[in-house]
């Protein structure tokens, strides 16, 4: 026998929850089915837990530069781990109970615990009983990706996920991995006392950024005492001791690193392997993402897919707007598509990069005419008041149309600042007129007019 449901929600992440509260608004009898962890990732393994010790490193780091702000600390700046992790672990309580408060409260949805499977098309399977829907959403969301790397299996290793276990400082943390996830632990365990030491495959940091951005973050981290290995070509793990060496093979330097604990960040990979897609006849990618439109729909009739698992945008803000385009398309009449979509994301280092659009190298293989700005931090008088002066802020412009194409501040508060130029680039409206804005001083915001002011063309 089969329960049916007007929709049901596979997956209580950043957008199955609050699809759900417009459902069963608009008088929809819906289920939302989670496995594991209601919040997600972002709320359990992600933004809320990591952001959180990225405060805790950036007070460690401000306390031992006190003197350079008249501020003298007598006793060495030292770090209790204990009291750390758990002020992380109460966000993620206390966030996670929020969700699970939040559904548990919702009048005409019925909430199942389970991993669910198709069995049919809008036909799920979940702890032996079968429900069916005409609607559907996916948001099952992603984990970390562990490449098949000699000795990989005979090592311990953390991941984005069980380095939140951590208690203690490690002795020496290696990160595997010159992106994202692998830049804000390394700096933050460098911040906490560590000896950290960054292995990346590729000839630089952050491959998908700008060379000079990836030279700016660089120069910032080895300016903390972290060390970086790039051009890793052949990464290994062989136990050692009470330790971890890992081969890295590069061009030059040692030929290994010894660490006490080794974090692996090089990439994700969708939940989506032991759903029983194929049942349903719902198409994946050859990495295994769930294929969708633009408007969120798979092949499969009544199927929709939002987050991580549909590979068109790995944040917490994507998959809360992918849930805003269903909305908008099934509930209020509109015609929503992820084209019209500005992509926008953070590094969140110290100083933070704020990404808008296109990177100046992406905008350059469009072929289009192009004018681009660019100014050093130490122009920003917030920057310098504070004493956090390292970083830039660029922009690149379509010559003929006047339309920013993409935006970077990687500076202080440039992950706050660069939403003045996201605003404008989703009005579609040309950057003069942002010259005209008239922003507060003393901010990181004021100079983007400055800055759009002294646009060039493009050597």
């Amino acid at each position: 026998m089969t329960t049916t449901y007007d929709a049901i929600v596979i997956g209580a992440g950043q957008a199955g929850p609050a699809l759900a509260g417009r459902l069963t608004t608009a008088g929809r009898k819906v289920a939302l089915i989670e496995r594991k962890l209601f919040g997600g990732t972002c709320v359990n393994t992600g933004c809320m837990p990591t952001k959180t010790l990225v405060a805790s490193a950036y007070a460690a780091h401000l306390a031992r530069r006190g003197g350079d702000y008249g501020v003298l600390i007598d006793a060495p700046v030292r770090i209790d781990m204990k009291t750390v992790k758990a002020r992380a672990d109460k966000v993620i309580h206390d966030a996670r109970g929020n969700v699970e408060k939040w559904l548990g409260g919702m009048a005409g949805l019925t909430v199942i615990r389970g991993h669910a499977r198709f069995v049919a098309p809008r036909e799920i399977e979940v702890n032996g009983e079968r429900i069916g829907a005409e609607q559907i959403f996916i948001n099952v969301g992603g984990r970390a990706f562990v490449p098949d790397m000699p000795g990989v299996d005979d090592v311990d290793f953390l991941t984005n996920t069980g380095i939140l276990t951590l208690d203690e400082v490690p002795r020496h943390l290696v990160v595997v991995g010159g992106s994202y996830i692998g830049l804000e632990f390394g700096q933050m365990y460098r911040r906490f006392g560590a000896e950290v030491t960054i292995v990346e495959k590729g000839p630089r940091l952050i491959a998908r950024e700008d060379e000079d951005i990836s030279t700016a973050v660089r120069e910032i981290l080895e300016r903390e005492g972290i060390t970086i290995r790039t051009q890793a070509e052949c990464i290994s793990f062989t136990p050692r001791g009470d330790g971890v060496e890992v081969g890295v093979d590069c061009t030059s330097g040692a030929p290994t690193v010894v660490g006490s604990h080794v974090l692996l960040a090089v990439g994700r990979k969708p939940n989506t392997d032991d759903l029983g897609l194929e049942a349903a006849g719902i198409a994946t990618d050859p990495r295994g993402y769930i294929t969708v439109d633009d408007r969120l729909q798979t092949n499969a009739p009544g199927v929709w897919a939002m987050g991580d698992c549909n590979g068109r945008g790995a944040f917490t803000h994507t998959a809360y707007n992918d849930y805003e385009i269903i909305a908008a398309n099934l509930l209020d009449g509109q015609d929503r598509s992820l084209a019209a979509r500005v992509p926008g994301y953070a590094l969140y280092i110290d100083p933070p990069l704020g990404r808008a659009g296109l990177s100046e190298t992406e905008a350059r293989k469009t072929s289009r005419p192009l004018l681009v700005s660019k100014r050093p931090m130490t122009r920003v008088g917030r920057a310098v008041e504070k004493g956090e002066t390292q970083g830039f802020m660029k922009v690149v412009a379509d010559a003929e149309t006047k339309r920013i194409l993409g935006a970077a501040i990687l500076g202080t508060n440039g992950d706050e600042a660069i939403h003045g130029v996201l605003d404008m680039m989703s009005a579609d409206a040309p950057y003069p007129e942002l010259q005209w804005a008239v922003p507060i001083h003393p901010t990181v915001s004021e100079l983007i007019p400055t800055l759009l002011g002294d646009m060039k063309p493009a050597a």
